[in-house]
């Protein structure tokens, strides 16, 4: 695979997994590593990502949780290939299907104790990127409530959604899931004192609890940037780097 000089391989959670990405594409940062921790999967449960792209949020949660049974869905069928062979280099089987949430592929039909996703941040009138993968991650086409619907109904009662997105577009979110499942979410902040700029949200099929606004995971050290290397704070860093979960309260 590192002999196609469009792709790197990189390495993630000191060297716990390597995922091989498009060099100019889209390429995986912080969010899939914080989707992963937050999601309270146990071992021999079923977990499915919608929109994997390269696999790196399924391999981060396999890192952590062993036992898992693995699927995903990716409609860009070069994402998708890169994540089942990066499933494989990794020692991790899976069933990574190639297709369209809104018309799930019929292997993918079940129910599933999780569900997982980070759908495209930007609304479909934002400025297009100029890699074609990197704007189909990044800029919304299908609509965030058809990501909230396929999740939601793939769930089995009793089990969990877990999306990451921004926090401008938590409203939305809250809306598009109404009185299905019961809603907790993590605000994530770059520094202390300063508004979060995503969260991590995740709603229980069939719960009737309480909605619950939980204390911020702040990312960074310090009032601002002062000099160069990691200035992560220490739950930060044992979540990116060590493959901590991200604890619920």
């Amino acid at each position: 695979m590192m002999t196609d000089p469009t792709l790197t391989r990189d390495v993630y959670m000191d060297g716990r997994f390597t995922i091989a990405q498009p060099r100019d594409g889209y390429r995986a940062a912080t969010d899939p590593l914080l989707l992963a921790a937050a999601v309270p999967a146990q071992p021999g449960q079923s977990v499915l990502e919608l929109g994997c792209g390269a696999g790196t949020a399924l391999i981060a949660l396999a890192s952590r949780v062993a036992g898992l049974s693995l699927s995903g869905v990716e409609r860009q069928p070069f994402y998708a290939d890169l994540a089942r062979r990066n499933m494989a280099e990794n020692g991790l089987e899976a069933c990574v299907a190639t297709g369209d949430l809104r018309s799930i592929p019929a292997e993918l039909r079940l129910p599933f104790d999780h569900v997982l996703a980070n759908p495209p941040y930007y609304r479909p009138t934002g400025p297009a990127a100029r890699d074609a993968g990197r704007d189909a991650a990044l800029r919304e086409e299908t609509p965030l409530a058809d990501w909230v619907d396929c999740g939601l109904k793939r769930l089995k009662s009793g089990g969990y959604l877990t999306i990451i997105h921004l926090a401008e577009r938590l409203p939305e979110l809250l809306i598009a899931i109404g009185t299905r499942a019961a809603c907790r979410v993590r605000p994530i902040a770059a520094r202390q004192q300063r508004s979060a700029g995503r969260i991590v949200l995740q709603a229980r099929k069939g719960s009737r609890a309480a909605f619950v606004m939980q204390a911020p995971l702040v990312m960074h050290e310090g009032e601002a940037h002062v000099a160069d290397g990691d200035d992560f704070t220490r739950k930060a860093r044992a979540i990116l780097r060590g493959g901590a979960a991200l604890d619920w309260d």
